[in-house]
């Protein structure tokens, strides 16, 4: 099956071939294969790593001797900032020849951890996907510390994916992917197609990068497959330098390593929804209710009370008019905002409150159905 949307990370290694600089060709090829399959109809993001790379290729040899011989952080953040204008600028030209546009997006884990920005990030990127541009997401090295040290865009991949809701998260890499031993150690080494289930045994043979220009390793593509695959999303860990991987991935056709999702999104946003505690609730009139219980978004003209203090981004209890707690969900509204718009249409919001996050109070992807809750749950924060 086609995935829908796909997240495509892209290491320094890869970018590099191996050498001290960006490798436009490398780069081209991979524009060139995601705009394949973007015509093939799935929306793809890129996530990038480089920028540090980048800026070294940038200063030139005898300005990065000085800021290698002072090996501090500072150094570090200076060549990111540097470099990611740099990185950024070749990746606007490679996609350009197909007449693709671009758009960067940097983040933290800090922006992904918190709710609000959560939700932010993940509106920003949907906008960027339906204006048919193709986000380019980075760490922001130029701000961020201990990012730059574990070297974890792995992970920031698969954040990025669980945001978006990703079908498949796809690693490129100087490596083929997952082998049972060091395969430039020891030749018996066989590449591990499928994994069903990350355990212990796996963990044992990660090893780390030995390119010298990325920073992460096995270990944190063990670590990226493990929050991927929990929320629903396949991970295939594949060699960048594999004519066509991008495309033969989406296809179907074996490259690399695969990891199976080891549950639905839907099982894994409902736990993750139903694991918050719910900071108020709203209650809904019978039409809305039916709504609700049909699989459909909560819209503020079927709302009649609100309680509680919560903001956007929050987890809501909706019940309906006699009481009874018919779902949970994450609010696109604070509870000022959502006690403003009681009883108002969709096409109301933007003159209620002078701008519009969402057409709907909680969307139905973010909303659990349930005939009840315990009672403990009806003891929402208020």
């Amino acid at each position: 099956m086609t995935p829908g949307k796909l997240i495509v990370k892209v290491g320094t290694s890869t970018l590099t071939a191996g050498t001290q600089r960006l490798n436009r060709r490398r780069m081209l090829s991979i524009a060139q294969q995601i705009v394949d399959v973007r015509e093939k109809g799935t929306e793809v993001i890129l996530v990038t790593s480089g920028a540090i790379a980048a800026g070294r290729e940038r200063m030139g040899r005898e300005q990065v001797g000085r800021v290698n011989g002072a090996k501090s952080l500072p150094a570090k953040q200076m060549l990111a900032a540097v470099g990611q204008a740099h990185l950024m600028l070749a990746w606007e030209q490679v996609f350009g020849m197909f007449d693709a546009q671009v758009g960067q997006v940097l983040l933290t884990r800090a922006d992904l951890s918190d709710r609000r920005r959560y939700l932010n990030a993940r509106d920003a990127l949907n906008a960027i996907l339906a204006w048919r541009v193709v986000p380019i997401v980075n760490e922001n090295d130029a701000v961020a510390t201990e990012e730059i040290r574990v070297g974890d865009n792995d992970t920031l991949s698969a954040l990025v994916a669980n945001v978006v809701n990703a079908d498949l998260l796809l690693i490129l890499s100087d490596i083929a992917g997952l082998y049972t031993a060091d395969p430039r150690q020891d030749p018996s080494a066989t590449l591990i197609r499928e994994v069903a289930q990350i355990d212990d045994t796996l963990w044992a043979m990660a090893g780390a990068s030995r390119s010298g220009l990325g920073v992460g390793g096995m270990s944190t593509k063990l670590r990226a497959a493990e929050l991927a695959t929990r929320s629903g999303t396949v991970m295939i860990i594949a060699d960048g330098a594999r004519p066509n991987v991008i495309v033969d991935a989406v296809a179907g056709v074996s490259v690399g390593t695969r990891f199976a999702a080891t549950s639905t999104k839907l099982e894994s946003r409902k736990r993750w929804i139903l694991s918050e505690r719910a900071s108020g609730s709203v209650i809904v009139d019978e039409g809305a209710a039916g709504a609700v219980r049909s699989g459909r978004s909560l819209l503020p003209v079927g709302v009649r009370e609100v309680h509680g203090e919560f903001d956007r981004g929050e987890a809501v209890l909706v019940k309906d008019p006699r009481g009874h707690t018919i779902a949970q969900g994450i609010t696109r509204y604070n509870a000022a905002e959502a006690a403003l718009l009681i009883g108002r249409q969709s096409s109301e919001i933007e003159t209620v409150l002078g701008y519009e996050s969402a057409p709907m109070l909680i969307h139905a992807d973010d909303m659990v159905v349930i005939a009840s809750l315990p009672s403990a749950r009806d003891n929402e924060r208020n």
